[in-house]
């Protein structure tokens, strides 16, 4: 029975386009399987206090990153210059493979309530809040970037990381930077 079924099955393969077919059906199963390994995260949280930013996947913790923040990292960001970093629920909404750091990633910061709190004391929120790697010819420095907190409010990583968080983090994602 087996023997008859392996006979059919290789009369099949002589027939023409069945080889393009079955390269076809392999390359598909591979492709989606590699990027079925990949883990996506559905959610960017930033710790404050504590340096860090986590990537998570349906609640669970797929990587995890020290950081460097604004030069003034105590407090929500209220206004342009105040090198902080803001606080809040916002959203990584686009990408800069062109910026002056080596990549970066925009926060969807000042939100409305931002804007208003700005506007009332006369002034601006600020904005190009981004999650970015090293600055262009700095790469060397590497880990050492997180001695102090050295951004005009923006959240650090090295050149690595940003790789790593380019690929898993979709434009969309929410990030939640708490204090």
């Amino acid at each position: 029975m087996i023997r008859i079924s392996i006979i059919r099955f290789l009369s099949v393969l002589r027939r023409p386009f069945c080889h393009l077919f079955i390269v076809s059906i392999i390359v598909l199963i591979s492709f989606t399987a590699s990027h079925a390994l990949i883990e996506r995260a559905d959610r960017v949280i930033v710790i404050k206090h504590k340096r860090v930013m986590l990537l998570t996947q349906n609640s669970s913790i797929i990587r995890t990153y020290k950081i460097s923040l604004g030069k003034k990292p105590e407090g929500h960001k209220q206004i342009e210059g105040d090198q902080r970093t803001p606080e809040g629920m916002y959203t990584l909404d686009y990408r800069k493979p062109d910026s002056k750091f080596y990549k970066a990633i925009h926060i969807s910061y000042p939100n409305e309530d931002d804007m208003r709190s700005a506007r009332s004391n006369g002034r601006s929120p600020g904005g190009q809040i981004m999650i970015h790697g090293l600055p262009k010819g700095y790469a060397d420095v590497d880990k050492v970037h997180r001695i102090y907190d050295w951004t005009d409010g923006c959240i650090a990583v090295t050149n690595g990381e940003m790789d790593e968080i380019w690929e898993l983090v979709a434009d969309g994602t929410p990030i939640d930077i708490q204090p």
